[in-house]
């Protein structure tokens, strides 16, 4: 599908990106680079790396590898130095490193769950952490009134729950709320737009292959408002417009990119049946208040009670005392 942004909207930019060898991190990487960025690619698994490095520069793009693992905090930061010492900057970091699988929370042991908490919620905090000094206005390679653009990349588990994700849903809960602090303090303090983006199921991904098996990924077209599973182009366009000059206002939002899917369940009613219902309750409302509105008949109901009580017990009051309180009604 064709990009609707200008081939040179992020033209002479520098991009950093935490697993950007494969799935929506490579894809993030190929339309940052078509549309003019230098990409770094950082990844636990040197063949992964290089062999979207050439990839990228089969394509005439601007491209390195770096080895390194976000959980490791001097692998971060040699990562950021070379990325800012074979560009001579860093403009945008995009953390699309993370870790899932499918477990009940009985059968998973703490050490799996810190495994996902470090590389999603720890290694996101961390690549920050060591891009500052790079990102900031008025870092090297940078001029004093801008700085740069970080993208963490969340899902939408934990807005209810989801079934065997206890730890991917903890973690990206956590990226989230880095995403607000860091765009709060460093956008104040330093000029740094962080935005997040919240993928849906997206196909033909690692992820989504480990996930869901294919008869299960057919479902979601059965259930989801858009009818389809989403593509990694889509996560790459709204990583392309949050890291643009389009996004430049855009700060501490997470923009969730999954077809309404978080928002459905299905149906308890099918609408031919809503429909009858909604006939048939219109129309005993007719019946029943023909000319008078509820409220109105309810006046005139507790207005002839307390006459009725008014005849059997006179109080010592003329009739007209309680007319001011029914009047008010």
């Amino acid at each position: 599908m064709e990009s609707p942004f200008k081939a040179d909207v992020l033209k002479g930019k520098v991009v950093l990106i935490t697993g950007g060898g494969s799935g929506i991190g490579f894809e993030i990487s190929t339309q940052f680079g078509r549309h003019g960025a230098a990409v770094a690619i950082m990844g636990r698994r040197r063949q992964a790396v290089d062999a979207a490095v050439a990839a990228l520069r089969s394509e005439g793009i601007r491209a390195i590898g770096v080895e390194g693992d976000v959980r490791k905090q001097e692998d971060a930061a040699r990562v950021v130095e070379e990325t800012f010492k074979h560009f001579g900057k860093l403009d945008i970091l995009v953390n699309g490193a993370a870790g899932n699988f499918l477990v009940s929370p009985e059968d998973l042991s703490p050490n799996g769950f810190r495994t996902v908490m470090d590389i999603d919620s720890v290694g996101t905090f961390t690549m920050c952490h060591e891009a500052l000094k790079y990102l900031k206005k008025g870092g090297p390679g940078k001029g004093p009134s801008a700085g740069g653009i970080i993208l963490n990349i969340s899902a939408t588990l934990h807005y209810t729950a989801s079934w065997y994700q206890i730890h991917v849903s903890a973690a990206k809960a956590a990226v989230d709320s880095i995403t607000r602090s860091l765009a709060l303090e460093w956008g104040t303090d330093y000029g740094i737009r962080v935005n997040g983006i919240a993928p849906g199921p997206i196909g033909d991904t690692p992820g989504m292959r480990k996930l869901a098996p294919e008869e299960m990924q057919n479902k979601y077209s059965e259930f989801g408002p858009l009818y389809k599973l989403g593509e990694r182009w889509d996560i790459a366009m709204a990583a392309l417009y949050l890291a643009s000059d389009a996004g430049k206002y855009v700060n501490g939002s997470t923009m969730v990119v999954d077809g309404g899917l978080w928002l459905s369940h299905p149906r308890y009613i099918a609408k031919e049946e809503c429909s009858d219902a909604s006939f048939l309750a219109q129309a005993t409302c007719k019946h029943i208040f023909p000319s008078v509105s509820f409220l109105s008949s309810l006046k005139k109901i507790m207005e002839q009670a307390v006459k009725n009580l008014w005849a059997k017990h006179n109080f010592g009051r003329s009739e007209a005392d309680y007319k001011p309180n029914l009047n008010r009604m």
